[in-house]
């Protein structure tokens, strides 16, 4: 995992970023461990398979998001923040499609793929979105934002990736491209956190909603490296 560029000292992005930066040593401990791994060429399209899982709840959950965002009309968070997850959702659509063909050159067709069940970690990490979204404030899906877009990998990760596992440089075609997309989004988001009219409760919850994501992240894959 990259780490995350320098923002302004003292905004609200910088904030949120700090505490980012204090939870997410799980996850990157085991992303390091995935990438060392001896097989991790068998462990590859497994690894691929648990993304599309969490990858393809994104797009849904961004226009739940939107339409809870949307009915909270005297809130001042509502107009901008809508506005935003507007943008969001267009810009993560089609990525499950993408890693779907991705999976197939490795040898996974599409049906295999999504028959299986996604396991009780993944349905953790997206529920508890849903949970606050629903129950509390949709703003709390920014934190899960924050952190699954922000450490796109990198051009250099990519080609390590493509000599360590033997695998067709065409495989990784969604991981290229949250490499050119990825830091664009990242800094959009902290963008729009230092211009959201956020209160100490907002940037707790922030708060709450990143450190959560970046534990349950790390779930799965502590899982598969275990099997």
């Amino acid at each position: 995992m990259t780490s995350t560029p320098a923002v302004e000292p003292g905004t609200a992005s910088a904030r949120f970023r700090a505490k980012i930066e204090l939870a997410i040593g799980p996850l990157a401990a085991a992303c390091t461990a995935l990438v060392d791994h001896p097989r991790l060429r068998v462990l590859w399209p497994e690894y691929l398979v648990v993304q599309h899982q969490i990858i393809r709840a994104t797009v849904p959950l961004t226009v739940v998001a939107g339409e809870r965002t949307r009915e909270l009309r005297d809130d001042p968070l509502s107009k901008p923040l809508a506005a935003y997850l507007d943008e969001h959702v267009e810009e993560e659509r089609g990525h499950d499609e993408t890693l779907l063909d991705d999976l197939d050159l490795l040898g996974l067709p599409r049906g295999e793929v999504l028959d299986r069940v996604p396991p009780p970690s993944v349905a953790t990490l997206v529920g508890a979105q849903y949970y606050w979204v629903l129950h509390h404030h949709p703003l709390a899906f920014l934190g899960f934002v924050g952190v699954m877009e922000g450490f796109p990998p990198t051009s250099a990760l990519i080609e390590f990736l493509v000599e360590r596992t033997g695998y067709p440089r065409e495989s990784f075609r969604t991981f290229s491209e949250h490499a050119d997309l990825d830091p664009g989004h990242r800094d959009h988001l902290d963008r729009v956190l230092d211009a959201l009219p956020l209160t100490a409760e907002d940037e707790a919850l922030l708060g709450i909603s990143a450190i959560t994501t970046a534990g349950l992240a790390a779930k799965p894959l502590e899982e598969l490296l275990g099997r």
